[in-house]
């Protein structure tokens, strides 16, 4: 497996690339498309959040379309601080608003997304993480709900109040001229879209050689602002696959996503669409609570347990790139960096032991590992972690007690 870092629009700089290199990284998912452009309830030093209501910013225009010269540039600066990149995450609504609407423009975005998949495919770029979603992530708010008071995000209650208005999609403005709010459609008609899409989209992406990701529906209602959702149960995952069977045909499975669902085992899914080689790439966030009511968590306090995740995808042969995905901002002056990092630190380490049990300890690094058995006492009092194996859960972690005086206190 590979630890990787998500990184938006206006953060695609030499700074944030060697913060990724710093943190352990060495691969990243490019987000082409900004969030923050022009919104008013979105500042650009969290994950896209905005208000229960708002809309996160300004869609590109229809006609901009990320040219292969814009991606060959940002893959080659990418790789230039020592960084591959593994894929490009979500489609500007602009470009694809009438595919999810079923629109009169929709022959020309089909075009369009035919156009971005070629691209990618000549500059190399093997995955497009995308969401089929009306609403979008919406729903949520922030505060200071995390551990130690950190800004963290979550959901208190449906959100069905405020219907989709028209001009906007996927929680961003595409068109500031309509006047009303969208009709709700039918969650049958949804999946006649999804499946219309993947059958003309898949065969140009198995063309390209690159691999069409899908995200599941967060938060997993089944409906926001009275719009149906595609993925909000981990069995539904299952569906978005055999709507058109197709290695091309994949999944950006996030952790934080299926765990706020309501029903099914974050572990059983995670270990059915590993076992399949469906996982593109992974998303890695812990949650407290279910849809709608659930918080997210710093990595290592939620309800997941994240070294079982990382454990069945392991045992699974997942070789692919796995990012923070959200994280809490601590209380610092770089508060995103800094949730990163820790997110980032916690990764690395339990991957590094997982590699270590299957391969043995690395040459002259056993008695240095911070997350191996210590050979020796610790100067500090309370020595490094030791793991044993369970039946249920391949690897497990349990902290040494301190000893004072050769007594436990």
């Amino acid at each position: 497996m590979k630890v990787g870092l998500g990184l938006y629009r206006h953060m695609l700089t030499a700074e944030h690339y060697d913060f990724a290199r710093q943190a352990g990284c060495t691969h990243i998912i490019v987000h082409l498309v900004d969030y923050f452009r022009l919104g008013s309830s979105n500042p650009r030093n969290n994950q896209p959040v905005g208000e229960r209501y708002s809309n996160w910013g300004v869609a590109a225009d229809a006609g901009s379309l990320w040219t292969l010269e814009e991606m060959r540039a940002i893959k080659g600066e990418i790789e230039s601080a020592g960084l591959c990149v593994a894929g490009i995450e979500n489609l500007d609504p602009g470009h694809w608003y009438d595919i999810l609407l079923d629109g009169p423009r929709r022959a020309d975005q089909i075009e369009n997304v035919k156009t971005i998949v070629r691209r990618m495919g000549e500059a190399g770029i093997p995955i497009l993480g995308y969401n089929f979603s009306i609403a979008g992530v919406c729903g949520r708010t922030a505060g200071p709900f995390g551990r130690g008071h950190s800004i963290t995000v979550g959901m208190d209650g449906p959100a069905d109040d405020v219907p989709v208005p028209v001009g906007t999609v996927w929680n961003m403005v595409y068109d500031d001229r309509g006047e009303g709010f969208l009709p709700s459609i039918s969650h049958d008609e949804l999946w006649r879209r999804l499946k219309r899409f993947l059958e003309e989209i898949i065969p140009v992406a198995e063309k390209a050689g690159v691999r069409l990701a899908l995200h599941p529906d967060d938060p997993p209602m089944p409906t926001m602002r009275l719009q149906p959702r595609l993925v909000y149960q981990p069995s539904m995952y299952q569906r978005a696959l055999d709507a058109k069977p197709s290695r091309n045909n994949a999944l950006e499975l996030c952790v934080g996503t299926l765990a706020e669902m309501t029903q099914g085992d974050v572990y059983d899914a995670v270990d059915r669409y590993s076992r399949q080689g469906k996982i593109a790439y992974v998303h890695l966030r812990n949650v407290k609570g279910k849809v709608p009511h659930y918080r997210e968590t710093f990595i290592d306090e939620g309800d997941v347990d994240m070294v079982r995740i990382l454990t069945i995808l392991r045992r699974n042969g997942f070789d692919g790139v796995i990012i923070p995905d959200h994280t809490p901002q601590m209380s610092c002056s770089a508060p995103w960096h800094a949730g990163m990092a820790h997110t980032i630190g916690f990764m690395t380490g339990v991957l590094a032991t997982l590699e270590e049990q299957h391969f043995g300890p690395k040459e002259g690094n056993r008695a240095t590992s911070a997350m191996t058995p210590s050979d020796g006492p610790s100067t500090t009092g309370v020595g490094p972690p030791t793991i044993t194996k369970t039946t249920d859960k391949p690897l497990q972690f349990k902290a040494r007690t301190p000893k004072r005086n050769g007594r436990k206190p």
